[in-house]
């Protein structure tokens, strides 16, 4: 049932991943469940780059050597991280978002229509068994730097993805009751 899938999804980051590769098939089924997305007057603004193997070791050296290069108090931990967080992935995919050349509906809702595009991936990712974070570093800005991207087109993240040791703990998670965020008119 699907909303025992929503109910279910979780972020399992890079350092849950164990080195058993994604199939490029099952890849294509969570870039097809994101191309089902709701989108107004259908734009489908998503764009996504499926990066793997050595490009993901490529992209952790290009956004460490950037963050060292744009941050005023560069950590090294962090520069670290931005190295090998990528090369822990089995895939990882750019989640970029191209805007209507005719201006058609709102930018916000273009960038919606890709987070639910992501959504529909997670999702995907969650009955496939395959880990699944959104990260969205202000590094994203300068992806225009690392791969071809066209005009009006804007990387909002990265969708990491792995699989993982089903043994591993994933934490309980609760929201308050939705009549507390409900007022019926």
């Amino acid at each position: 049932m699907i909303l025992e899938i929503i109910r279910n999804r979780r972020s399992i980051f890079p350092a849950q991943y164990n080195d058993t590769p994604i199939t490029k098939e099952a890849i294509e089924t969570i870039l097809e469940a994101a191309n089902w997305a709701p989108t107004h007057r259908k734009t489908e603004p998503w764009r996504f780059r499926v990066l793997q193997g050595e490009t993901l070791e490529k992209l952790g050296l290009f956004l460490s050597l950037k963050y060292l290069e744009t941050e005023a108090s560069p950590k090294e931990f962090k520069a670290k991280k931005l190295i090998e967080n990528p090369k822990k992935a089995g895939a990882i995919i750019a989640i970029c978002m191209q805007r209507d050349p005719n201006k058609s509906v709102p930018e916000w809702e273009e960038v919606a229509a890709t987070a639910m595009a992501v959504q529909n991936m997670w999702l995907a990712c969650t009955e496939m068994k395959i880990g699944a974070y959104w990260s969205s570093p202000a590094l994203t800005k300068y992806m225009g730097e690392f791969f071809e991207m066209a005009d009006e087109e804007a990387c909002l993240g990265f969708f990491y993805m792995g699989n993982y040791d089903k043994d591993i703990e994933i934490p309980e998670v609760t929201r308050t009751p939705i009549a507390e965020k409900t007022v019926w008119l």
